[in-house]
């Protein structure tokens, strides 16, 4: 474990020199959205188009890898679930409290930190968890909490989902990049080398504004955060890598990625719909603070085990 822990400690330095600055102040709360904006809409967007472009969706898409890890996550999910509703909290909070269990920092950390670590073939596993995260979970949570508020299903709500598909430059950016590699034309070199170039900005970028944004969080419910954190880093990962390695069967080297990327923390844009939506936003905020920081031991033990499987 320690020859991972050295490879990963880097990541998560960034992470904690992020949490300084914005700690300090030095590097403000502006900042820290300006930069956030910048990976989101840039340097991300361009190495996720660089990955897909470089893919073909044959070699991407597989019906086994994609059921495992939604059997994985639902499990989870119902069980976060079954636990709040026990705990008597709304049907909208238990939503936010089940989407805490199951989704993970992929895009942020989870794409430059396994793609590095496992090599360029972890690219593929990891963009197709990162399309099923934010098309199916991120349409699940809109359509509880709209759903329960108005009282029923309608073509709006469908409407606000498509819009926020086409809105999120995640997707378009693996949308594109897959249609580019399915022309079989290699991008050319210049654009290549900008891309690259922008790119690259995204592991820095993104994982300082990670630390960045875990500065201004303040804790609450730290009991329900605890649970919520528990069943991201260690029953989220347990329940993927059950259903990917005994049920489904999926390939060996794809179902590492997609475990490694089960065990990532809480994701940053869970608490952007909790706090959208004003349902729970503290409580997401403190999941994501924990779950962060306890990352830096379990993340690493999961990717010593499946590295070394």
């Amino acid at each position: 474990m320690l020859p991972i822990l050295l490879k990963t400690l880097p990541f998560f330095a960034l992470i904690g020199t992020g949490y300084l600055a914005g700690r300090s102040r030095f590097f403000s709360p502006e900042a820290t959205a300006a930069l956030t904006k910048f990976v989101f809409y840039f340097a991300l967007s361009a190495m996720l188009f660089r990955f897909a472009a470089n893919l073909s969706l044959g070699a991407v898409f597989d019906w086994n890898f994609v059921l495992a890890y939604l059997s994985g996550c639902l499990v989870v999910y119902a069980l976060a679930t079954a636990v709040a509703l026990w705990r008597r909290v709304s049907v909208e909070e238990a939503a936010v409290e089940a989407q805490c269990a199951v989704i993970g920092n992929v895009g942020f950390l989870g794409v430059p930190m396994l793609v590095l670590l496992l090599g360029e073939a972890a690219a593929g596993p990891v963009l197709l968890v990162l399309a099923i995260d934010l098309i199916v979970f991120s349409s699940v949570i809109t359509l509880v909490i709209t759903g329960v508020r108005e009282g029923r299903m309608s073509l709006g709500i469908l409407r606000v989902l498509g819009l926020g598909l086409l809105k999120n430059p995640m997707i378009v950016s693996i949308v594109l990049g897959l249609a580019w590699g399915a022309t079989g034309w290699p991008v050319p070199g210049p654009v290549n080398d900008f891309l690259g170039t922008l790119g690259a900005a995204a592991t820095p970028g993104a994982l300082f504004a990670i630390g960045a944004s875990l500065a201004g969080r303040s804790a609450e419910r730290v009991q329900v955060a605890g649970w919520l954190a528990f069943c991201k880093l260690v029953l989220h990962p347990a329940a993927v890598a059950v259903a990917a390695l005994v049920v489904f069967q999926v390939e060996p080297f794809a179902a590492s990625v997609m475990i490694a990327a089960a065990a990532l923390p809480v994701a940053g844009n869970v608490y952007i719909l909790a706090a959208h939506y004003g349902v729970a936003p503290q409580r997401v905020s403190t999941a994501i603070l924990l779950s962060t920081a306890a990352s830096v031991l379990t993340v690493t033990w999961v990717i010593a085990m499946v590295h070394g499987g």
